[in-house]
């Protein structure tokens, strides 16, 4: 064994195995960006919308597996708990006291598959909310534009 050999032996039974992309790893609750089918924010956990892209995904994607977040409540993880059983897919808590990630559950490969738009969209307002708000909005420009 030559003496690079030894110093990663010795640094690996130190520190433990080096991963690659560690940060990636932090965030996308174990796994990397390159291998998630569709990732959710915590805020994102509480809205229907999610659950129905989950769903989509888990109906596309069967072989994968489920990523929660072990910082959030469990209360709010039981849809998605539901989900994964409904499609066979098998779902691990992920708790890392070194690590805070913003995302809440996580639909991975344990290859690569790299999809470009993993995100779930953030929920806009209903059409009719916006549309309210514009009137309301031309009404008051009227008032104040000359004639």
């Amino acid at each position: 064994m030559s003496n690079k050999e030894i110093e990663d032996k010795l640094q690996e039974g130190i520190y433990g195995k080096k991963q690659i992309r560690p940060s990636e790893r932090k965030r996308f609750l174990g796994t990397i960006r390159e291998r998630v089918v569709l990732a959710i924010t915590k805020g994102q956990l509480m809205q229907d919308n999610s659950l129905k892209e989950l769903e989509k995904a888990m109906q596309q994607h069967p072989d994968t597996k489920l990523l929660l977040n072990g910082d959030v409540a469990p209360k709010f993880m039981k849809e998605e708990k539901k989900l994964a059983a409904k499609y066979n897919i098998p779902y691990t808590n992920v708790m890392n006291k070194d690590a805070h990630s913003d995302l809440g559950a996580v639909l991975t490969y344990d290859y690569a598959v790299d999809i470009e738009d993993i995100f779930v969209p953030e929920h806009e307002e209903k059409t009719e909310e916006k549309s309210q708000k514009s009137g309301i909005l031309s009404t008051v420009k009227s008032w104040f534009t000359p004639k």
